[in-house]
């Protein structure tokens, strides 16, 4: 999503950016270019060709920039065995382990996605050698239309069922929900591993903790300074530029070799939070030899460069600048970069400020408690004070821009909101892009917004919203950077990490080191270094979570679901003789979703007849076992229902007897 505005390094609480000592700013630079001049690695066999080139805008910033910045690490200091250095405090578990076999893959490092190759959301990945396991990120993913009831889905872990004490910790690259939000229910099942984040992704961690039955969870901040051991895995950091701050990627030292894991990422050279991608720390990294790369492919089908987000800010100040009434501006609760920079043009227009939504206001306290984000008191204002001021003076921040029924923006446009209501010359900011499936609600709220006399800005009208993922020649600057052996896209739809794909081949990538997996499969690396795409796959079958409850849904169920929301019911309520086995009264019947039993009277007195008759008719023996009678009842008036009306209700047959 975005990274979040300020001027002062401290506020975003980045501490990955002193010169590493001994290391001078020059020879940094000069080895970036000197990575960008050469090509991929000789060991990754790509070569540059000019059209690939880095555009000169890019080169220009990294030129203005590289020579004020070292490493994002500080001096080496030696590791302890199963912790981490410079703090010697809270490392790995221990580990006293029976040792497990697979077979042919025992002494090979494997790599598996459990969620994010073939949707946005559920981002998990597994990383196991002989007897340690470790997860990078674990997230949710929201459910499609097609999945009636149903809050979230959640990764599949099955896989490490009795091999939980293997799990020596479960590492978080920021704090979006598609990357937090299986924590709560996963990590307790596990044995409650260490939970490893920058401090503002473990802050929201917490949080939402406390909607689960206040289950302490074993959570360990790390800054990008700090090496981890956990078990035979060495575990470094990197910072990059994302829409939440505390984003970073991930350096895991294996047996078989380095394996980077970017999380989410883009390159911005003038972030809100000052903090550009240290362009230095990924060519280190890449200079010293990489097996695997697991990179980012949300925007991987958009071409060029992310777009910075000064740019927004520049755009969002002019829109400010130039409205006559009242702002309202719909964004992610997460986008606390937008927030960050809202407060500054509205503290330099001399403009006030209301948030509202529940969890926008709970992020922009959490930042204000890390320090991460500076809220002058003269500008904000309670929502509930919005008509204390002039119209042209107040400024509303709200989360609901992707259409939902029960968020603020869309109560403000429905004049269900207690305090605010949409008035003609009001100008409604949309600053979010449209997540695949919201199109329909947006496409609503926006007519609800024009019909009140809104006038309404998107991002397709101009530049008010910057996504948080990389574009196709970011990728192919990333790569530059890296150089990996094999590349392998993750984060998005099958058709991303194609486009993905596309953007390491055009970089000479050979397409036998590109892995295109599905959910689950697995990726194996030797000690050699030669990886392997296998045709195996562990279960990745969706766990929803409805409620209180986690995995009790499955595909029966959402069957049922999908059934009932299409083509509605009928239950058959017949009462019969325990003694005789005949009907004492009239069947019963009762239609939700199928037709209005006042309009279909004949219709229901047809059904009502044929399951009278069909009861009746029953041998002996079908009237002893109900379970007959009852498919009998489903099949026949089924298919009659069906000739009459060419829908397929779900038919419920109850028998009592009495």
């Amino acid at each position: 999503m975005q990274t979040s505005e300020g001027t002062s390094p401290r506020r975003m609480g980045h501490r990955g950016n002193a010169p590493m000592h001994g290391l001078r700013a020059r020879p940094m630079r000069n080895s970036v270019q000197k990575r960008l001049a050469s090509g991929p690695a000789p060991s990754a066999r790509p070569m540059q060709t000019e059209a690939s080139e880095v555009p000169p805008q890019i080169i220009e910033a990294r030129r203005t920039l590289l020579p004020q910045r070292g490493n994002d690490r500080g001096p080496r200091q030696p590791m302890h065995d199963g912790g981490r250095h410079p703090r010697g405090a809270g490392g790995a578990r221990p580990q006293v382990m029976r040792e497990q076999s697979f077979g042919s893959g025992a002494d090979k490092v494997r790599v598996i996605v459990l969620g994010g190759l073939e949707e946005v959301g559920r981002n998990c990945t597994l990383i196991e050698y002989k007897n340690d396991i470790i997860f990078v990120d674990m997230g949710l993913q929201f459910p499609d239309e097609d999945m009636p009831g149903i809050d979230y889905i959640i990764p599949n872990v099955s896989y490490v069922k009795g091999k939980e004490k293997n799990v020596r910790g479960v590492i978080i690259t920021h704090g979006h929900y598609d990357h937090i939000g299986g924590i709560p229910h996963i990590v307790p099942e596990m044995g409650n591993p260490p939970v490893y984040g920058l401090p503002l992704t473990l802050a929201i961690i917490k949080k939402r903790q406390e909607d689960f039955g206040g289950y302490e969870l074993n959570l360990r901040s790390v800054t990008l300074e700090e090496t981890l051991q956990l078990g035979h895995f060495r575990i470094e950091f990197f910072h990059v530029n994302h829409n939440i701050p505390d984003s970073m990627g991930v350096v895991i030292h294996t047996a078989a070799g380095t394996i980077i894991h970017t999380g989410d990422w883009k390159f911005d050279f003038q972030p809100v939070d000052n903090k550009p991608a240290n362009l230095g720390r990924l060519a280190e990294i890449g200079s010293k030899g990489v097996l695997a790369l697991l990179s980012d492919s949300t925007n991987a089908n958009c071409e060029g460069h992310q777009i910075s987000e000064h740019t927004i800010g520049q755009a969002l100040e002019a829109i400010f600048v130039k409205a006559q009434g009242r702002i309202i501006i719909g964004t992610f609760a997460s986008l606390l970069s937008r927030v960050q920079q809202v407060i500054e043009i509205a503290t330099k227009l001399g403009k006030k400020l209301a948030i509202d939504g529940y969890s926008m206001k709970t992020n922009v306290e959490i930042m204000k408690m890390l320090k991460y984000m500076e809220v002058p008191k003269s500008v904000m204002i309670g929502i509930d004070e919005i008509d204390d001021y002039p119209k042209e003076k107040v400024i509303i921040m709200c989360t609901g821009a992707q259409g939902e029924k029960s968020a603020v923006l869309m109560r403000i446009a429905s004049n269900e909101h207690r305090f605010a209501k949409i008035i003609p010359g009001d100008t409604v900011v949309f600053s979010s892009s449209v997540i695949p499936g919201n199109e329909r609600s947006v496409q609503r709220l926006m007519d609800v917004l024009f019909r009140r006399g809104a006038n309404v800005i998107n991002y397709t009208m101009m530049d008010v919203h910057s996504g948080g993922h990389a574009k196709t020649e970011d990728i192919k600057l990333m790569l530059q950077l890296i150089r990996p052996k094999y590349f392998v896209p993750i984060h998005g739809n099958h058709f991303m990490l194609r486009y993905n794909a596309k953007a390491a081949r055009a970089m000479k990538w050979p397409e036998e080191n590109i892995f295109v997996a599905d959910n689950g499969q697995v990726m194996e690396f030797d000690s050699t270094g030669k990886g392997v795409l296998l045709k195996d796959k562990v279960d990745t079958e969706y766990v929803f979570v409805d409620g209180l409850g986690v995995g009790d849904v499955g595909a029966v169920v959402l069957r049922d679901r999908q059934a009932l929301s299409e083509d509605g019911m009928v239950v058959i309520i017949a009462t019969m003789s325990h003694s005789t086995g005949k009907l004492t009264q009239n069947p019963d019947i009762i239609s939700r979703g199928f037709v209005h039993l006042k309009e279909q009277k004949d219709l229901i007195e047809d059904v009502r007849k044929r399951a009278r008759t069909l009861i009746e008719k029953s041998d002996e023996a079908a009237r002893s076992d109900a379970n007959i009678i009852k498919n009998k009842l489903r099949d026949d008036l089924g298919e009659y229902l069906y000739t009459k009306t060419k829908r397929r209700p779900m038919i419920l047959p109850v028998l009592i007897e009495v």
